[in-house]
């Protein structure tokens, strides 16, 4: 078809936009955009954005409990943690940022997390994250890890808020496209929680935190388009951070918060000033006039559509009650930060933009939001793989010492230590479970009560079956808080997938979402708040499915938290939940044999339901020293970090490679002290529990009877040792 428009195609393309999107756009008009519109329709309208591809299945996800005070939609997600007070918290991606410059891409995802969780009026106090990188033979991924987690630990340390968990994995699906996604959790009083919703006609629109640059332009375009050969040339789109400058934002704003004088407040993230604008005029269906020469600017000669699209950090934008604009902009002042009023609230419903005293823009909100596309993507599901058996024959069984080291020596499996002591998890003194275990608990300062926080997710999982892989996502974070004595309350969720236009990708999407609907729903274990990060491919090959999961649980006496560290001698070790012998893409496979292949584990949601409860039900009765999930790995290396982290060895019963290398779902180990043995035992037989006594803890060494034993202290060695190597 000609094209028969005033404007170039090619800009428009450029734009991100399809014809079809770019013909909607002038019917709701009834012209053609100019170019600073183009731009805020490109910047609305994306992926990153709008979720056109996504949103039609994210409506399907379960959001509500007895707990959540507020669902998807706002800037985080808000659950009750009792006594009036809530936990606020939300994970979001920063992918395409961090591959093209991963210090400051991975800074600026953790300094935009934290402005999305103290929007709300809460104070953070945990960061966490979940990192995907390529094989650790590939030539980039050295510095993409080693910048990374400079990034998060240069502004994360820097504001001062502890970094107390998540995860990072390794494979070569991320060659091109690593994912870093950022997870803050905030404290604040129910009765004080802060929304975005613009309201009061002619009430101010104000501007504050730092001036506005031409770092960031077009930066959710860029994070809604697939990587080619050039992408190092988008490095002008990434972001550049402040810690600095984001703590006297933080303290700025929470004392303003205390004055009564905010209506509405968002992050200027992703599309700047363009995205929290609109946001709050569709939230409050109302208009806003804003002037843009009154936008505090570090760049001379700054254009409407540069001001708009910049992400320049650290920003937030308010309206406030008239009147209290003095003492509003005495507080930000007194912080050493920008304050201006640039604009007012409108009747209009229209987003109307000047600059020099012309107009700039005039686009009806509704366009930009609810008219924005929303698209059924056409998909196909591929059928799961066959389950896959392991040749016993083809194993000896004394090669299980050795197997259990080179995997506990993995990159995918080894001791994180190295990644975590580059942040400070203990500041602010209420890190009561530092990185390493299950789940990080923090207490809710001042109080006797915690909250257990987790991250998780097996893309392999996903890959060969994204029904049970999504939900074993939602479940691993679920168990990982049960074995802490949390009791699970709700998740958050960072849906990174390829291109959706590819109907295997959608596919994969769609059936992610299908199994952490059904984890979620049987679990009671609603989505809050999340993410969707799309086109995280490079020249058409695109990453493993990975909807990573931040789960949050509450333990409301922390003498009942628990970790995974093996406590006393001479105590039993018990296994809870069936062991059925599923080998199919596990690590035993993955590391020793180099195999990817056979069949997702599945997951049985009553069983997982059930098990769960026992364990948190022997936890309140003080039955146990100690609980661990049984994951990725299997139960000896399950064994193995229980033993590393308590330094304390263990005696395990004779058995075979599928036996201790298997990854069946829904299991925990427990160590129990000899005297509370019968009453678990009588426990698990009354509610049907799977339990079997599989050792004993002992000094020094883990041994498997016939087979062999290593000493706990060179299992520690071996696990530390890969990342320090790879590293120097």
């Amino acid at each position: 078809m000609d094209w028969s428009y005033n404007i170039e195609k090619s800009l428009v393309e450029s734009h991100g936009l399809k014809i079809d999107e770019f013909d909607s756009i002038v019917q709701g008009l009834g012209r053609e955009p100019n170019l600073t519109e183009l731009g805020i329709f490109s910047a609305m309208w994306n992926e990153h954005c709008s979720y056109k591809s996504s949103k039609y299945w994210l409506k399907k996800l379960p959001t509500s409990g007895d707990r959540v005070v507020q669902g998807p939609g706002e800037n985080a997600g808000v659950i009750d943690i009792d006594d009036g007070d809530v936990a606020v918290f939300k994970m979001e991606s920063h992918n395409h940022p961090s591959y093209i410059e991963p210090y400051q891409g991975a800074a600026t995802g953790v300094g935009g997390i934290l402005r999305d969780v103290f929007t709300m009026g809460a104070r953070p106090i945990a960061n966490l994250n979940a990192l995907r990188f390529g094989d650790s033979t590939h030539p980039k991924t050295k510095h993409l890890l080693t910048g990374v987690v400079e990034g998060i630990g240069g502004y994360g340390n820097c504001i001062g808020i502890p970094t107390v968990g998540g995860e990072v994995n390794f494979h070569s699906s991320y060659n091109g496209n690593i994912l870093v996604n950022a997870m803050t959790v905030g404290i604040a009083k129910k009765d004080k929680i802060f929304y975005s919703a613009a309201a009061g006609i002619g009430n101010p629109v104000v501007y504050v935190g730092s001036k506005t640059g031409r770092d960031g332009i077009h930066g959710a375009t860029m994070a809604s388009a697939e990587f080619d050969d050039d992408s190092e040339d988008k490095k002008p789109t990434v972001q550049v951070g402040d810690p600095f400058t984001e703590k006297l934002l933080l303290e700025a704003c929470l004392e303003l918060m205390k004055e009564k004088a905010i209506i509405a407040i968002q992050d200027m993230g992703a599309a700047g000033l363009t995205s929290s604008s609109i946001e709050m005029a569709s939230k409050g269906n109302v208009g806003l006039e804003i002037d843009l020469t009154k936008v505090p600017m570090r760049a001379s000669n700054m254009t409407a559509y540069e001001l708009m699209l910049s992400e320049s950090q650290e920003r937030m934008l308010m309206v406030l009650e008239p009147g209290k604009e003095d003492m509003a902009r005495n507080i930000f002042k007194k912080w050493d930060l920008e304050f201006e009023i640039i604009g007012r609230v409108t009747d209009t419903k229209n987003l109307v933009l000047n600059m020099h005293g012309k107009e700039e823009a005039c686009i009806p909100i509704n366009i930009l939001v609810e008219d924005a596309p929303e698209y059924q993507r056409e998909y196909t599901v591929r059928d799961p793989a066959a389950e896959y058996h392991l040749d016993k024959a083809s194993l000896n069984n004394k090669t299980i010492i050795d197997d259990l080291v080179k995997m506990i020596s993995h990159p995918n499996l080894c001791s994180r230590r190295w990644i975590w002591e580059q942040y400070d998890h203990m500041v602010m003194t209420d890190t009561l479970v530092r990185p390493g275990s299950d789940a990080a608990v923090v207490r809710v300062h001042g109080t006797n009560k915690a909250i257990a926080l987790s991250t998780d997710c097996s893309p392999t999982y996903c890959k060969h079956n994204s029904f049970e892989g999504g939900k074993h996502a939602v479940v691993e974070t679920w168990r990982n808080l049960i074995a802490s004595g949390a009791e699970p309350i709700a998740i958050t969720d960072c849906m990174n997938f390829g291109n959706p236009e590819k109907p295997e990708i959608m596919g994969e999407f769609v059936e992610c979402i299908r199994g952490m609907t059904e984890a979620c729903s049987v679990l009671s274990y609603p989505v809050v708040s999340g993410n969707v990060s799309l086109y995280n491919e490079t020249n058409g090959e695109g990453i493993y499915p990975t909807p990573a999961i931040g789960g949050v649980g509450l333990i409301k006496d922390i003498k009942k938290i628990k970790t995974l560290a093996l406590k006393e001698l001479n105590s039993k070790i018990y296994t809870i939940g069936k062991n059925e012998g599923h080998i199919g893409n596990t690590q035993f496979l993955s590391i020793i044999l180099n195999k990817e292949i056979g069949s997702t584990p599945t997951i049985n949601l009553s069983e997982e339901l059930k098990n769960g409860r026992f364990i948190l039900e022997l936890v309140n009765q003080d039955l146990i020293l100690s609980s661990h999930d049984i994951g990725e790995g299997g139960l000896l290396v399950a064994v193995a970090e229980m033993a590393m982290s308590g330094e304390i060895g263990a005696s395990i019963n004779t058995n075979d490679h599928t036996y201790f290398f298997s990854e069946d779902q829904s299991r925990y180990l427990i160590e129990v002290s000899p005297n509370n043995e019968g009453k678990i035992n009588q426990m698990a037989l009354d509610s049907n529990i799977a339990i079997e006594l599989i050792g004993e803890t002992i000094k020094d060494d883990l041994i498997i009877t016939d087979i062999g034993q290593i000493s706990v202290q060179n299992l520690k060695l071996k696990s530390e040792s890969w990342f320090p190597n790879f590293t120097k």
